[in-house]
C-alpha cells in the first residue's frame, strides 16, 4: 500500500492518500479494504476511467464525493462525515489525486469523532502538505461548525 502516492495509514481501518492505480486498488482489495472513498473529479488526467466499476469489480464499497479542488463545500465535509460514521468498522481508503483533499477530509473527520485534537489534526494534514488559503478558510470553518455540532 505504501507505493500509492501519499499513502498515509491512519489506523488500522482507516488510510489516505492519493489517485491509486489499478493494480493498487486490487492490492487495496487484497490488503482487506472494504470501502473506498473518492474525493477527485471523475474525467481527470489523474483519474481512473471507470474507479466505480473497478472497485466494484473487486467487492468492494465504493462512494464518490467530487470535491472542486478551490471550491470544497460544507455540505460535503458533511457528506463525507456521515458515509465514514456508516463505515466505521470497514477498513475504508479515502483519496483524491494527491492526498491533499483527502488528508483534510479525514483529519476533519478525526477531530469531529474526537480521535484527533484540532492540533494533531494540523500536523497529520501538514504532514501530507501545506493548504493554501482556500484549504487554511475551509479547515477554519469547518473546525468551528463541528464544535458548533455541524
Amino acid at each position: 500500500m505504501d507505493s500509492i502516492y501519499n499513502f498515509r495509514k491512519v489506523s488500522a481501518l482507516l488510510a489516505c492518500s492519493g489517485q491509486p492505480t489499478e493494480g493498487q486498488l486490487v492490492e487495496a482489495a487484497a490488503s482487506g479494504y472494504e470501502t473506498v472513498i473518492n474525493l477527485g473529479l471523475s474525467g481527470a488526467k489523474y483519474s481512473l476511467k471507470d474507479e466505480a466499476a473497478s472497485v466494484d469489480t473487486l467487492g468492494l464499497a465504493y462512494h464518490h464525493i467530487p470535491v472542486i479542488f478551490d471550491d470544497p463545500k460544507p455540505e460535503q465535509l458533511t457528506e463525507f462525515i456521515n458515509l465514514m460514521n456508516s463505515h466505521h468498522d470497514h477498513k475504508t481508503l479515502v483519496h483524491c489525486a494527491a492526498n491533499y483533499r483527502a488528508s483534510v477530509f479525514t483529519g476533519l473527520y478525526l477531530f469531529s469523532t474526537g480521535k484527533m485534537d484540532e492540533s494533531a489534526m494540523h500536523a497529520f494534514i501538514e504532514d501530507v502538505w501545506q493548504p493554501d488559503a482556500v484549504w487554511d478558510q475551509f479547515i477554519d470553518d469547518s473546525v468551528e461548525l463541528l464544535a458548533n455540532g455541524l
